[in-house]
């Protein structure tokens, strides 16, 4: 169908449960033509992944063609810094995503040292290091209402 323009588009829930339609008008000659195109519905997927795992886990992600946000983020219980992972996808495909996430995210021992703590002056602690495990991933699944990549 060939149009002179698309003068606006509507976006707006559909029928279905969770689903949104995009509803574009074009000018055909003089009388207008609405055209409804169905999009999916979409999940957020943010992976909170050890730092040494994010490279590994965006390229892993492009391989899939997965389009991906990394965002460099710390927090924890060692303040070390990590990567959160930004991905919008359609709902059939988050278990996808989630798999390449356990796929690509591991789990690692680390040895830390703890900090000591406040003493009284003549008195002595010596504090002996930790085995801690970092690393692995934290996925959460959100639901959105709209994507649009432009």
């Amino acid at each position: 169908m060939r149009g002179t323009g698309v003068p606006f588009a509507i976006v707006g829930p559909s029928p279905f449960e969770g689903d949104w339609w995009l509803c574009t008008i074009f000018r055909v000659g003089a009388r207008p033509v609405l055209l409804a195109a169905y999009t999916p519905a979409v999940k957020l997927v943010i992976a909170v992944v050890h730092n040494e795992d994010a490279r590994v886990m965006i390229d892993a992600l492009l391989a899939h063609e997965y389009r991906a946000t990394w965002l460099h983020s710390s927090g924890g219980f060692l303040k070390q810094s990590n990567a959160t992972i930004l991905v919008g996808v359609e709902d059939s495909k988050v278990d996808d995503v989630v798999a390449l996430v356990r796929d690509n995210c591991r789990a690692r021992t680390q040895t830390v040292s703890p900090i000591p703590p406040i003493m009284e002056p003549g008195e002595f602690f010596m504090p002996y290091p930790l085995e801690v495990e970092v690393g692995g991933a934290v996925v959460f699944v959100l639901p959105i209402e709209r994507l649009e990549r432009i």
